[in-house]
């Protein structure tokens, strides 16, 4: 039943994917509208060997949606006509002479009033070519900048999560609320052992304890 909702609401994706009744699915699993999407496309593209076309053109739009602030905020004014929107962003394609794949996927979200999920949808779908390269992102949150030691060593016990054939895509920030330790992210995995973290929980324990 959830696989019909998201071939319904992405039908026009890919024909191919509705004739089948069924997804290419991802080799990871995100969520939301956005995620619907983006899985949808990936399991057209994925039909037509068409990925890496269609994630250079996504790339691509990314880069002039940031650049077009203008566009950005008619294609998301409630106040404007999907019609009108709609024929603005086929223009778009055919000026950047987009797949149709890319094409139907803008068409589908202005057609069902979801534009103002672009990022998202764009974002999903990153998630999922990293890990159909086998790459895992991680994130690092930490109190200060980490030393080149401190970043080696980081690196080495983060690669401990990783299955054979991955490889680690590490992003790192610094947060001073944290005052110590650090928050990993990596997959689907979360680790919180940040000192601001560790202090919330002491004192609620002793709150608790009073």
């Amino acid at each position: 039943m959830a696989t019909f909702r998201c071939v319904q609401a992405v039908r026009q994706f890919s024909s191919s994917a509705v004739r089948a009744g069924k997804l290419v699915q991802p080799p990871i699993q995100v969520f939301g509208s956005e995620g619907r999407y983006a899985t949808a496309l990936y399991s057209a593209a994925s039909k037509q060997s068409k990925l890496e076309v269609v994630e250079k053109e996504l790339s691509a739009l990314q880069n002039e949606l940031q650049k077009d602030k203008r566009l950005v905020e008619y294609l998301t004014d409630p106040s404007q006509s999907r019609l009108e929107k709609k024929a603005a962003v086929e223009n778009l394609m055919k000026q950047k002479k987009f797949s149709e794949l890319t094409a139907n996927l803008f068409g589908a979200l202005v057609e069902n009033g979801r534009i103002n999920k672009t990022e998202n949808v764009l974002s999903a779908f990153s998630k999922i070519m990293s890990a159909h390269r086998g790459e895992v992102l991680a994130n690092v949150v930490t109190a200060k900048t980490l030393d080149d030691a401190n970043m080696k060593e980081l690196k080495a016990a983060l690669q401990g999560f990783l299955k054979k054939g991955e490889t680690l895509q590490l992003t790192t920030e610094v947060d001073p609320s944290l005052i110590g330790g650090m928050k990993i992210t990596i997959g689907d995995r979360f680790v919180d052992m940040s000192m601001a973290t560790k202090i919330k929980t002491y004192t609620n324990l002793i709150k608790q304890s009073v």
